[in-house]
């Protein structure tokens, strides 16, 4: 592109000056030439350094309004590089006047030594569609670099969330299954030591054991709902309903609306353990309870609601995923959780954006 700035501005040099010789002589040529020079000096620190470009560009527009008077079309090629380059290097307005400015300032001119009007007509339009021509291509350069930005901006944001959902799923799941391990083969350590009830220490090494087996299902949920591959969610809450009968004998029925597909992975993992929490609290504080499971799914939301027929659940401490844990994980999404008892027993209900 600069190339054919230099060519443009090299070539209207030498023929106009050729002209100036004609009109003026040499001294009167040397002159334009030296004009010339400095306001193509102008137009470069204009170019180069940001700062007060506007009257930099200003100053060349007006030398070159001086040498087209001077010398009929020698300014021209200044005035059009100026327009030119106030667009890239101040404000939108100010390049706006200058153009306008040195639009006028032509016409005003060439009407004043007699110029052709074709020629006025003609390099007139030129200016204007220079000067807005020059702001189009800016306003596209901007545009593109705060494209650019924002892109770079969320890329790194979602960088730093995934970051902390990590975060969230190995403290969740390992963190607390880890610790209760600890806890329980310690007491089977301590009760050995001391020549413990051997039913006690069973129970204690039975409990870790379940730990982890539970942290280790937990942690397959987690990597397969992250890697976005996870199983369809009606099939997992009907395995953890079954899971439910199978270990306590009773109820646990499953209702599903709406298409259930069509949830992403952080919402699917999200119902998951909130599900997950809700049997576990019925399990614990709902030993006679009968427990359903509904989930409505529609366009923009989906929502799963967990009742049971009796009992009063407190906050679960055996898994890790509380109820405050589960409404700090619904937020995080854009979702809602609510728990609390209802006339027949205890409601869990939570719901994501679909």
């Amino acid at each position: 592109m600069w190339a054919v700035v230099v060519a443009y501005m090299g070539w209207t040099a030498v023929t106009s000056l050729v002209h100036a010789v004609e009109l003026h002589g040499w001294p009167g040529a040397v002159l334009d030439a030296a004009l010339y020079c400095v306001a193509t000096g102008f137009c470069y620190i204009a170019y180069r350094y940001e700062k007060n470009a506007i009257w930099w560009l200003a100053a060349a527009a007006a030398l070159g309004l001086y040498l087209h008077f001077h010398t009929p079309y020698l300014g021209t090629s200044l005035m059009f590089l100026a327009v030119w380059l106030a667009p890239f290097r101040a404000r939108l307005w100010p390049a706006i006047i200058l153009t306008t400015a040195t639009t006028v300032g032509f016409l005003r001119t060439s009407l004043a030594i007699d110029l052709e009007e074709n020629a006025i007509i003609g390099i007139g339009f030129a200016l204007g569609w220079a000067g807005f021509l020059a702001a189009i291509l800016n306003q596209l350069a901007v545009t593109r670099r705060e494209s650019k930005a924002v892109a770079e901006a969320q890329a790194k944001t979602a960088v730093l969330g995934e970051r902390q959902r990590l975060a969230r799923e190995i403290h969740d799941i390992l963190a607390h299954s880890l610790s209760a391990q600890v806890v329980h083969l310690e007491g089977a350590r301590l009760l050995l030591e001391q020549g413990g009830d051997r039913d006690v220490i069973l129970d204690r090494v039975i409990r870790a054991g379940d730990l982890a087996r539970s942290g280790l299902e937990d942690s397959k949920r987690a990597v397969t709902a992250l890697r976005g591959d996870q199983t369809p969610l009606v099939e997992q809450l009907e395995e953890l309903a079954k899971q439910f009968r199978s270990t306590t004998g009773r109820s646990c029925e499953v209702s599903v609306t709406g298409d259930a597909g069509q949830l992403a992975p952080e919402a699917w993992l999200a119902v998951v353990r909130t599900a997950q929490e809700a049997l576990t609290n019925a399990h614990k504080h709902a030993p006679e309870a009968q427990v359903m499971m509904d989930l409505r799914c529609a366009e923009e939301w989906c929502e799963l609601e967990v009742r049971d027929t009796g009992g009063k659940p407190v906050e679960s401490t055996g898994n890790g995923y509380g109820l405050v844990g589960m409404r700090e994980r619904a937020e995080l999404i854009g979702g809602t959780l609510d728990a609390g008892p209802v006339d027949d027993g205890f409601r869990v209900r939570l719901r994501v954006p679909a």
